[in-house]
């Protein structure tokens, strides 16, 4: 062991890096992201082109990104994290005025071939920005309201210029995502109580708003309420979508009907069956084994995260491991919540197996930032 780490020691730096990454955790990137192209194949009914290799051609350019991100060392990310976040407030700004309308949003920017979610970039830089302001903070301050003010404020601005678009469930992500960071830095859980009872009126506030002059939520993302609370009141209307989500998730019992005879997806019951309900054909082509099997690896995943987190000596990378691995996990949670009727539908993608070119690059350079103060962290 000890002639390896001299070896290791007096091996290129370069070298040095790439094998100081975190390869169990590339490993279990790859393979659910493997997953998710398989289970496109399968929704396409056996082709390729449709939705299979496009996801795949941003899978490569997102893994190189995440070994670039990875190669730079964390104190730039950490020098960079201002800019990055108002970059990312900026281009919120610019949607709301220039941004491009799909499926009753404006939610996109259009570059050439790619359409920019600046909201996913959002989640991230919010991160980052949150990891440096608590690194430079003194411990003894951070739970004095002052200095909540500023964290606070960097998390609820972005927040609302995303549910502005609208976009319900992503501004719940950036909201849960700055609170992790919060928390994890430290800061007292009596704000976090003071915020829940907030939030408890506010939802009072949105039910009772319903019909008024000054209604709170657009009519659609009420009728997601009511279809989450009874979805068999209109079956064919808006509870079509959960009910036959919950088919699909029943359908494939045990070990599943097989790879490419999900009913559901197959005959386009499902709605779509290769975006935000596609952990619904997962569960029915391979059952409660397939689906208990991809729950582990994003266990995994998350865990490796974390003892990665808690092995970090440096507040920055830590708080920032911490944050993308929570960001990760809300996104897992939420979606699940959705298509299993335990959450309203908000339209949040499943992690590495949705299709989306946006929220899976996004997702890869976050797991490049995880690497990053991993391969630098202090040893």
């Amino acid at each position: 062991m000890a002639f390896f780490e001299n070896r290791l020691k007096q091996a290129p730096s370069g070298l040095r890096k790439v094998l100081y990454i975190n390869w169990p955790l590339v490993v279990l990137v790859i393979a659910v992201a493997s997953v998710g192209i398989l289970m496109l194949y399968s929704i396409a009914g056996g082709d390729f082109d449709t939705w299979a290799r496009r996801q795949a051609q941003v899978l490569g350019a997102g893994l190189v990104l995440m070994f670039v991100v990875a190669m730079v060392p964390v104190w730039f990310w950490r020098s960079v994290a201002g800019l990055a976040y108002l970059t990312a407030f900026a281009l919120l700004v610019y949607v709301e005025f220039k941004g491009e309308i799909g499926m009753g949003a404006q939610r996109w920017i259009a570059l050439g071939p790619i359409n920019l979610q600046p909201s996913e970039m959002m989640k991230f830089t919010l991160v980052m920005v949150l990891a440096a302001y608590y690194d430079w903070l003194d411990l003894k301050k951070v739970s004095h309201p002052l200095w909540v003010l500023l964290p606070v404020g960097l998390t609820v601005a972005p927040t609302i210029l995303v549910l502005m678009q609208p976009n319900l469930g992503t501004s719940l992500m950036i909201l849960m995502g700055g609170a992790a960071v919060m928390f994890a830095a430290g800061v007292s859980l009596w704000y976090f109580a003071a915020v829940a009872g907030l939030a408890g009126g506010a939802v009072a506030a949105v039910m009772l708003s319903r019909g008024t002059e000054w209604q709170l939520l657009h009519d659609y993302q009420y009728r997601r309420i009511d279809t989450f609370l009874d979805p068999t009141a209109d079956p064919l209307g808006a509870g079509y979508n959960i009910i036959q989500a919950k088919i699909a998730l029943g359908s494939g019992g045990w070990s599943g009907k097989g790879f490419m005879q999900g009913t559901q997806s197959r005959l386009n019951f499902l709605p779509e069956k290769h975006t935000d309900f596609i952990f619904t054909t997962l569960a029915e082509e391979f059952g409660f084994v397939g689906a208990f099997s991809l729950l582990a690896l994003y266990a995994l995943i998350i865990g490796f995260c974390m003892v990665s987190a808690l092995q970090n000596r440096e507040r920055f990378s830590s708080l920032l491991i911490i944050g993308v691995a929570a960001n990760f996990f809300f996104y897992i949670a939420v979606n699940l919540s959705m298509v299993m009727g335990m959450a309203p539908v908000v339209g949040v993608p499943l992690p590495l197996l949705s299709y989306g070119g946006s929220a899976l690059l996004v997702i890869l350079v976050g797991f490049g930032l995880v690497q990053s103060a991993h391969v630098h962290r202090p040893r």
